[in-house]
Parts: C-alpha cells; sequence; structure tokens
C-alpha cells in the first residue's frame, strides 16, 4: 500500500509523529535545549492519564538503506505491526502489509531498493504445535512482494547467510523437504531462482558463509558430541576441523565473521580470566584465538558490526547500565562524542544512540532518550551538518513529568551479587513506599537495559517503587551468573526476587507488607509462582501472557527454536535434571496453595507463550473458586500491538492494585 504525504520539510503521518524539522546547526546546539522545565523535588506530579502513556510509538527499530536515502522501520497502526519504508527526500512512505496471521520477525535490507523480511506462524507440525518462519523480498519500484525460498521446505525458511551488498541475490539454508537436512542455495531476489551450491550432509543443521559470500563452515550436533567442517575457499571440499563433546565451552559459534579467502575473522568468546564474553581474532582452521580485540568492563559484548571487507570493526556493543557502543571507526567515535556531550546534562538521563548509518557513514540516524524519556529519531547529515528531527515516540509525555531509574546492586541469600534497576516515585519520600516487583521475560539471555519503560513510569506516576532485578540466569553477566540460572525456573530465580524485597526493606526504602508482583511473559510466570510460593510476602500478583504449565510451554519452545543444536541445551536449561518433575514449580498445578488475588491478562493470538497457558489456568481457577480475574485481548499477540489494548491492560492493572495494594 502507498500513502501518500505532505512533501518536502513539512513531513506528517499517522498520529503526526513524523516531524520534518531541519535544523541547520551543530547537533550539540540541536540537541541541547528541552522545553521540559524540572518540577520542584518536592512536589508530586500529577496523574498522568493512561490514554498517553499508553500511546504506542509510530515507529520503531528504523534502519537506514545503504545509501541513506530511505528509512525502513516497524510501524504500529490500527493494531497491527507493518513494515514502513519512509523517503524524506519526496515525504512520501510505503506500508507493506504482512496479513493478520503472520508475525514479523526481523528486515534487512537488500541493497537500496529492496527489502527481506521474515514471518512467522504457529502451525501444526506432527500433533503439536511448532513455529514456521518463511522469508519474503519487497520491491520498492515495483511494489510487490515475492516469497523467498523453497515450495516444500521445513519449518525454518529464513536462514539468511549472506546478502549480496547490491540487493541481487542472497544465500539461504533450508531443507529442500522435511526429510532432508538443509542444503544451501543462490536464490535471484527477482525471481526466486535457485541454485543449490552445498548440498545437505546427515546431521548438519547448521551453515555459515564468509562476507563475500562463500560458505566456509557447517556444524553438525549429535546426542552427545559434535563437529565443524570447513574450508577455506570456494572449490575445496569441506574437512572436518574439530570434534567435541557438547559440554565443550567452545561449541558455540554464533557470532563470528571470516574474512574472504583467508582463515582469519572475529569470534565472541569467553574470557576465562573475567567468566565474561569479549571480542576476539580467530583462525578458523586452527581453531585457535589471536589478541583480544575488545572486553566491556563487566559485562558481555553482545554483537559486533564489521565493515564490507570483513577485516575492519564499525562497532562492538554491550550493555552495562546502559546500552552502549565501542566505536572502532574514528569518524562514528567522533559523531558519538559530539552528541554525549549534546545531551549531558540534560533533564533526566538521556542517551544518545547511533542506531543506523549509510555505507559511506555520512548519513545516520540517531536517537535520544533515556528511562524517563520515551526519546525521539533523527536523521543526521554529517556533510551538511544538519540534525533533522524524524520521529517522536511520545510527543505528548515530557522528561519533567517522569522519574528517572538508578541502576543498583544487592546480594541474593547465597552471596551472589544482583544488578537491578531502581524506580522511585517522584514527590515522595523514599520511606515505607508500597512496592512492585518488576520481573524482566525471557529469563535467560534477556534483561533491562534502563531505557524508557512504560509500565514502570506508569508505577512509579501512581506511587510505586518499582524493582526490576536482574535474577540470575539474566543475560549479558557472563557465563557463571547466566550457568547459576540453569534450572532455577520457580528456585533460586524465584528467590532473587524476594532477596531484593528484602533489601529494600531493610533499608526502611519499602514497606514489606505492601508489595505486589507484575510481569509479562517470564515475569508473568514469576508473578503467578510468587503469589503461591510465598503468599506470605505479596498482596496480589498480575501476568500479562505469563506462563502456567511449565512442561507444556518447553515442549513448545523446543518446536519453536531456532536450530535443533539448542534443543537438549534449552531443556537442561529449563528443567534442570532430568529427574526433575517441572509440575512442582508450575502454578497450574499448586492452585489449591493459592490464596492471593490474581489479575491475568492475554493475547489470544499470541505465538510465543500461546493463550492456552493462560485459559487453562483461569478455567482451572474459576472451578476451585480462587479470586482472580481473566482478561482476553482480542487479536494480541505476545505484546502490545494497539494503543487500546496497552491502556486496557493498565487501567485492569490499576484497578486491581488500587483495590488489593493501595499506593497512598
Amino acid at each position: 500500500m502507498k500513502t501518500g504525504l505532505v512533501g518536502g520539510a513539512g513531513w506528517l503521518a499517522a498520529k503526526g509523529l513524523l516531524i520534518g524539522l531541519a535544523l541547520t546547526l551543530a547537533p550539540a546546539a540541536a540537541l541541547a535545549a528541552d522545553p521540559a522545565v524540572p518540577a520542584p523535588a518536592g512536589a508530586q506530579p500529577d496523574k498522568i492519564p493512561t490514554a498517553i502513556l499508553s500511546q504506542l510509538p509510530f515507529l520503531s527499530g528504523p534502519r537506514l538503506s545503504p545509501d541513506g536515502t530511505h528509512i525502513a522501520a516497524y510501524v504500529t497502526m490500527k493494531g497491527q505491526k507493518l513494515l514502513g519504508i519512509f523517503m524524506p527526500a519526496t515525504g512520501n512512505t510505503k506500508l507493506i502489509n504482512t496479513g493478520q496471521d503472520l508475525d514479523i520477525n526481523w528486515f534487512r535490507w537488500a541493497g537500496n531498493n529492496r527489502m527481506l523480511f521474515s514471518v512467522g506462524k504457529t502451525v501444526n507440525w506432527e500433533g503439536d504445535d511448532a513455529w514456521q518462519t518463511r522469508l519474503i523480498a519487497y520491491d520498492l519500484a515495483t511494489d510487490k512482494q515475492i516469497f523467498i525460498g523453497g515450495k516444500t521446505e521445513g519449518l525454518i525458511g529464513d536462514d539468511v547467510l549472506w546478502i549480496d551488498p547490491e540487493g541481487q541475490s542472497l544465500l539461504l539454508a533450508f531443507q529442500q523437504t522435511i526429510y532432508d537436512y538443509p542444503s544451501v542455495s543462490r536464490i535471484e531476489l527477482a525471481s526466486n531462482k535457485a541454485k543449490q551450491i552445498v548440498a545437505p550432509r546427515d546431521g548438519l543443521w547448521d551453515w555459515y558463509a564468509d562476507d563475500k559470500g562463500v560458505v566456509r563452515a557447517g556444524f553438525v550436533f549429535g546426542d552427545s558430541n559434535w563437529k565443524m567442517i570447513y574450508r577455506t575457499k570456494d572449490g575445496e571440499g569441506f574437512r572436518t576441523v574439530v570434534r567435541a563433546d557438547n559440554e565443550d565451552n567452545e561449541a558455540g559459534f554464533d557470532a563470528f565473521r571470516i574474512y574472504q579467502g583467508t582463515d582469519e575473522g572475529y569470534r565472541i568468546m569467553l574470557n576465562e580470566a573475567t567468566g565474561r564474553y569479549a571480542l576476539w581474532r580467530f583462525n578458523f582452521a586452527t581453531r585457535k584465538r589471536g589478541e583480544m580485540v575488545f572486553e566491556a568492563p563487566g559485562v558481555d559484548i553482545d554483537d559486533f558490526d564489521t565493515q564490507l571487507d570483513g577485516a575492519n570493526l564499525y562497532a562492538a556493543w554491550f550493555t552495562d547500565d546502559r546500552p552502549r557502543a565501542h566505536w572502532f571507526d574514528a569518524d562514528l567515535a567522533k559523531v558519538q562524542e559530539a552528541i554525549d556531550k549534546a545531551v549531558a546534562g540534560a533533564v533526566g538521563d538521556r542517551m544518545a544512540t547511533i542506531v543506523s548509518y549509510s555505507r559511506d557513514r555520512a548519513r545516520m540516524l540517531v536517537h535520544i532518550g533515556g528511562s524517563n524519556d520515551p526519546g525521539r529519531f533523527y536523521v543526521f547529515d554529517r556533510d551538511a551538518g544538519i540534525m533533522q528531527l524524524f520521529a517522536q515516540a511520545n510527543e505528548k509525555l515530557k522528561p519533567a513529568q517522569l522519574t528517572t531509574t538508578r541502576y543498583t546492586t544487592y546480594k541474593s541469600r547465597d552471596g551472589l551479587d544482583l544488578p537491578a534497576y531502581l524506580t522511585l516515585p517522584r514527590g515522595r519520600e523514599a520511606k515505607n513506599l508500597p512496592l512492585v516487583i518488576l520481573p524482566h521475560g525471557g529469563p535467560y539471555d534477556v534483561r533491562d537495559d534502563g531505557t524508557f519503560d512504560v509500565e514502570v513510569q506508569f508505577l512509579a506516576n501512581r506511587g510505586y517503587a518499582v524493582l526490576q532485578p536482574e535474577f540470575r540466569g539474566s543475560g549479558g553477566y557472563g557465563k557463571a551468573f547466566y550457568a547459576k540460572g540453569e534450572g532455577q525456573w520457580g528456585r533460586a530465580m524465584q528467590d532473587d526476587l524476594d532477596d531484593g524485597m528484602d533489601w529494600l526493606a531493610k533499608q526502611g526504602t519499602i514497606d514489606p507488607k505492601r508489595v505486589c508482583i507484575v510481569g509479562s511473559s517470564y515475569g508473568g510466570y514469576a508473578a503467578l509462582w510468587g503469589a503461591v510460593r510465598n503468599p506470605e510476602r505479596y498482596r496480589c500478583a498480575a501476568s500479562f501472557a505469563g506462563i502456567s504449565d511449565l512442561k507444556r510451554q518447553l515442549k513448545y519452545q523446543i518446536a519453536f527454536k531456532i536450530s535443533k543444536r539448542y534443543r537438549k541445551d534449552w531443556r537442561k536449561t529449563v528443567q534442570g535434571e532430568e529427574t526433575f518433575d517441572l509440575a512442582t514449580v508450575s502454578p497450574l498445578f499448586a492452585i489449591d496453595k493459592l490464596t492471593v488475588p490474581l489479575l491475568i491478562a492475554h493475547g489470544d493470538a499470541d505465538q510465543r507463550v500461546p493463550y492456552k497457558q493462560s485459559k487453562l489456568y483461569a478455567d482451572a481457577l474459576a472451578k476451585a473458586g480462587k479470586p482472580y480475574e481473566f482478561i482476553t485481548l482480542k487479536g494480541e499477540g505476545h505484546g502490545f500491538s494497539s494503543d487500546a489494548n496497552q491502556q486496557l491492560w493498565l487501567d485492569k492493572l490499576e484497578a486491581f492494585l488500587t483495590k488489593y495494594n493501595p499506593a497512598s
């Protein structure tokens, strides 16, 4: 669908969130001013209407095209998640609708005039639910979509190994039929014409290519061991370069890049001395690491980016108290430094992030926001020296109305240092406050990051202290911290939440008799389980898209996981010992122990945690005569795709908390 927008500098789109404001100033001058005036320290802020708090960003995740002339982004409109392509020079945009029953998993540019995007949905697979993905190419010139892949391929259809920088072709690994292992095909994006270039091999599920589109490596994973096959260049045969037990720390090869024509590259690997993951040079033929290129202080490296030659680095990304980039590229480092200086000293804790850049780095997308600022995106033209406001997340929310979030740590009962984010209500003494514990989803390899969070600000505005514990198993804190969460659903991971409450109570910050636990996804599970496991601690619990039956969810996730080589590890991570009965830490099987009121909400189109997880629980609660409220969000997935649904959740949560754990 193509929609015409007001051209020139006056961009306009749905909700009036795209703003053309050309600032012919240096970036620092353009960003330093903020019309918000801080409220007096002792003043309690006005109650912000949920209709304003619930306003979803019109767009998210924007990415510049390689030439910097177009911007692609996720777009939320009328309860649907679409893809939008914006053309600042003409003021036009195109919206790509994938259909109601498909989730958009990711998108990427393929050259300057073509988009690739992955879609997924839950399907019936041999009597069980499973996750199916497919790949679509969209041509900007013709406004047409084309399926990319094989007609009889298996569940996973979006395993892209390499994309031609000019957008003419790609390498895709997929099963030709459900009875085959994946092969690799070179596919022309204009026609979906495919040529198989690497044949399937028994047991091999994962292929990898270098920066020039040569398939260089593959991994075979068995029940107890694995091997890596490898070649230096196209035309060579693959040879086995390593065989190892599945417990070998070197088994994971997800984050790596290989230079064309050499055995050298980069890889994120464990630094045994610190127990954290750092960026190293690596020889893939000898399987030997070279020098360590970069290690973030105290946390893991999340990802990195190389230039097109694959040999030189742009940046490495990590999160300590907030997301950060370490720039190897001197020009980008200077831009980051200038923008950081511009936002320093502004209201709250605003931070600047370069989220995307053109191939020549002449144009960049910059996000400015903070824990008390939903943020805005700017287009920075370095040659012209212009910073242009492109999109604003929520123009009705001002930093002065909101409160900043503080990064802190506390001790668990077994002596583990647990990071956490603490947000205190403005205008209230930090003493004997009501508390909401808000555990994140995931739970593994996921963490909070101190950026703007609607629920956090909503709860703080209503007078609650909000604790977001980074419980054991949370991502980014090193191997040992992750490992301590293995097999600890409902056990030590739950202890960590309770220990955060005790820490705040000992300080006198919160009243331990006025605590509620609220969460989504895994956080929803933790809320439901906390209410059962420790009813003496919690006055109430609220779950959005939570899990009530761990065994059922694990079975679904095993089919859902992208790569079959993760299945055994994932089962062990969640379940722990093979003999452990997950029913013993599942809320669905402990209803007789429930004594506190519950609020449960779930979207009936959720394809991450099936709606059945909450529906079965609600039905069992009704049968047992337990106190609960259950809300079905029609057409909603694993999150919020409409302002109305998010507002409904906040309104229900506010009424629930007011009744069972009032802030006043």
